[in-house]
């Protein structure tokens, strides 16, 4: 079973598109923060890609280093993940786009 699973990164520039997204603190209305998308959203996110990567959309048809998970969340309405698989194997997290 190990076998099957990849590592996943989660790029700096990941991190920065959330920070941009949803900022360091909650909203005045409980908006969540990107620390709220860490600790809630982003362990199934990183499980998805480890356990999952080859059965996600291609982010371009008919390059499958590049994969998309877009998925209805628990802290927002909906986000898309990018992750590229590199030379090593493993799967980088590069980018999320959020819907709130």
């Amino acid at each position: 079973m190990a076998a099957d699973r990849r590592v996943v990164r989660v790029s700096a520039g990941f991190f920065d598109q959330l920070d941009a997204l949803l900022g360091s603190e909650r909203g005045p209305s409980g908006e969540p923060s990107a620390a709220d998308f860490v600790v809630i959203e982003l362990p199934a996110v990183v499980e998805r890609f480890a356990t999952g990567f080859d059965g996600l959309p291609e982010i371009v048809n008919g390059a499958p280093a590049g994969r998309v998970l877009i998925a209805g969340g628990l802290l927002v309405q909906a986000f898309a993940v990018y992750g590229i698989l590199i030379t090593d194997g493993a799967v980088e997290l590069v980018g999320i786009a959020i819907d709130n």
